[in-house]
Order: structure tokens, then C-alpha cells, then sequence
């Protein structure tokens, strides 16, 4: 039997550890095709290239998978992969792992789930992985078994069209980890400020800083889950649409 096809990338940068490891989990469940940036794209969301040119090129780092490094963001990656790069459409694509959360409201600036996303735009099966740790030293193995038991359930059991998996796990140990949650978005923001400083020519610029502001306390929230121990899964659409709303508008904008 053919070994599903997986297209693995990122936002971290292709040599970033957290790709490295998920690239080595995936060689074990199939043949795997690695199309992620050549530098850091943390924060860069759904954004493509369009005024500028794109390349890519395939470089040999570790493994028996085959590495490309693009120029673009993690969404040009998945679009270069589909279009350029790959023999064929990929069974699932698999995004992270990312260095820090996207759980909550930062599924909307990550690079990782926008990758993902991407995917879940082309109709493929796609989840996004990121750990609760910003260090480039951070331990990626204590949540393996994990990580390859969601690839294989989602590759053996499909997924409606248009969702994709935000996945995220907590900054503890293979013994500390609870479980798996599927769980809900939960309701927090990024409360930011800038700090104004001085450069040496006398010109003001700026660093972006604040903190991040969770006002969900629901048992069924992402937040909530990673707090207890618990591997969060957050089913994620990219229909923005608030359907609930539509009817209330027609009578508000007179539309009949």
C-alpha cells in the first residue's frame, strides 16, 4: 500500500527545531515532502508575496525526506508546494511544531495555523502544531505519540471540507501530559501598548509590548485545557461569516 503523502512546513524557518522534530515524527508515518521558509516568519498570518519575485530550492539537512527552502511566508510555501513542488496532492499537510501558543486569539496572526489554513483552503486535511515554549531548546519529543496518534486519526477518519485542527501542548513532560481535549477558542486578547524610544540620530521608533489578557474561564476553552495539562484541539474554519447575524442585518440595512 501506498505511504500517505505528508507536506510539512512552518513559519519558525525550516532549520528550526521545531519542524526538525515533527519532519522526524512524520518520516514514520509517511513519505514526507518538507516546502517551509528560509528565515523566521512569526506573525506574518495569511500574508503571500506579491510584489516581489519567489524561489525556492531543495537543500539536504537530515533524514530521508526531501527539504525545499522558500523565500516566501508560510502561505507561500503551501501554494509553491501544491503548485511547483509537489508529485502529487499531499494526503494531509502538517504545520509547526511552532516555538510558543497559538491557542486562542492567536490563530489569527500565526504563520503556523495560517499554513495550515492554506491547506484547508485547497480542501486537504491540515493541522497546525505549536508548543507552549519559546526555546530554541525546547523539548518536542514529550508529546510524540501524540502528535502522530492526531495525524493518523485525521488521515484515517476525514474531515468535513473547510476545517483544519489547531493543536496545541503545554510546556510539560510525557508523564505531566493529561490527555487530549477537543476544545473551543477561547475568548482572550493581546492587551498592547508601544514602547517609544530613541535612536542614536535623536528619532523616535517603537517596540510593540503588552500582555496576553484571557477572560475565559469555560471548562471547554483551549486556555482552560492547556492550564490543566491537557493537549488542547480546536477545530478551526476559515468561513468568517457570522451567520447568525444575517437576518438581524437584513432588517437593520431595510434589505427585503
Amino acid at each position: 500500500m501506498e505511504r500517505p503523502l505528508i507536506l510539512v512546513t512552518n513559519d519558525d524557518g525550516i532549520t528550526a527545531p521545531g519542524i526538525r522534530n515533527l519532519i522526524s515524527f512524520m518520516n514514520e508515518i509517511g513519505e514526507v515532502i518538507v516546502v517551509a521558509p528560509n528565515s523566521p516568519q512569526s506573525g506574518k498570518g495569511h500574508a503571500i508575496t506579491i510584489n516581489s519575485t519567489l524561489s525556492y530550492e531543495e537543500v539536504h539537512l537530515d533524514g530521508p525526506q526531501r527539504d525545499f527552502s522558500c523565500s516566501g511566508t508560510p502561505v507561500d510555501c503551501v501554494k509553491m508546494a501544491l503548485d511547483k513542488i509537489l508529485p502529487r496532492r499531499p494526503d494531509i499537510v502538517v504545520s509547526g511544531i511552532n516555538h510558543g501558543a497559538n491557542s486562542s486569539i492567536n490563530v489569527i496572526y500565526s504563520g503556523t495555523m495560517s499554513a495550515a489554513v492554506e491547506a484547508g483552503v485547497e480542501n486537504l486535511p491540515a493541522i497546525g502544531f505549536s508548543l507552549l515554549d519559546f526555546s530554541w531548546e525546547a523539548d518536542f519529543t514529550q508529546a510524540k505519540e501524540h502528535i502522530q496518534n492526531i495525524v493518523r486519526k485525521t488521515l484515517e477518519n476525514s474531515m468535513p471540507k473547510g476545517i483544519v485542527l489547531n493543536v496545541n501542548i503545554p510546556k510539560l513532560s510525557k508523564e505531566e501530559i493529561k490527555g487530549v481535549k477537543v476544545c473551543k477558542q477561547a475568548h482572550a486578547k493581546w492587551e498592547e501598548s508601544f514602547d517609544e524610544r530613541i535612536n542614536p540620530h535623536g528619532k523616535k521608533y517603537y517596540w510593540l509590548t503588552g500582555y496576553f489578557n484571557n477572560m475565559d474561564e469555560s471548562e471547554d476553552a483551549d486556555e482552560t485545557a492547556l492550564s490543566n495539562g491537557y493537549i488542547s484541539i480546536v477545530p478551526v474554519k476559515f468561513d468568517l461569516t457570522a451567520y447568525e447575524y444575517m437576518k438581524t442585518l437584513e432588517e437593520v440595512m431595510s434589505f427585503s
